[in-house]
């Protein structure tokens, strides 16, 4: 059963402190998370100046690689459930003394985008959100004209016997991943919204790569 929003935020609040060692343990199993997100991030095909916005930001993980890309010109909103993950967020940010960067606590389904943005992302977070297509629509009507959402997130893997499909679930639920979220097509809301420019499987297809773009 898929873990309520309660129940999410109440884990991350827990998981703060020890988030980010946690995620690096996966590469144990073969699972580069962090060359997954610098694809996420290249597919945004930001440029300097440019305004991104992160769903589910978490301690900042990526805010590094989008600084990079938009330069101290550019801007970055980080969007967070969950306080003590934006507080982390928040100590990386001071530690590189980016000026350019603001944090916003809110639930995904009700976060106000900003308008005309060139870039929303998303990591392994989106996924755990209910109302993920709603999510997904408002983004790409935020985007400006040739802006793109990007998703990275965990999918059901075609051609996985059964226990193994479990176990990769149990390996995974502490970071709030259950069976149910296999039904969450997160690839096919952003086709009925965006213009769908790459879509890409990973780690044996239980993880995949999603862009879209807002149609000129």
């Amino acid at each position: 059963m898929a873990l309520p929003k309660a129940s999410i935020a109440q884990l991350y609040q827990k998981r703060a402190d020890w988030y980010n060692v946690s995620a690096n343990a996966y590469y144990i199993l073969g699972l580069r998370e962090f060359a997954y997100r610098k694809k996420a991030v290249c597919a945004l095909e930001l440029n300097p100046g440019d305004t991104v916005i992160e769903l589910g930001c978490g301690t900042g993980l990526n805010f590094g690689m989008l600084h990079r890309q938009i330069g101290p010109q550019g801007r970055i909103v980080g969007v967070d459930l969950t306080e003590k993950m934006l507080e982390k967020a928040r100590q990386r940010i001071q530690r590189n003394k980016w000026s350019n960067m603001s944090l916003v606590q809110s639930d995904a389904a009700l976060y106000e985008f900003p308008k005309r943005v060139n870039g929303v992302i998303s990591t392994f977070a989106l996924t755990l959100v209910p109302e993920y297509d709603a999510v997904i629509r408002r983004a790409a009507k935020a985007l400006a004209p040739g802006g793109r959402l990007v998703v990275l997130d965990f999918k059901m893997p075609t051609g996985w016997p059964m226990w193994l499909v479990r176990t990769f679930a149990q390996l995974t639920r502490p970071f709030g991943v259950t069976m149910d979220l296999a039904e969450r097509h997160l690839w096919e809301s952003m086709g009925h919204h965006l213009e769908m420019v790459a879509f890409e499987e990973l780690y044996f297809g239980s993880i995949f790569i999603c862009a879209g773009r807002a149609v000129e």
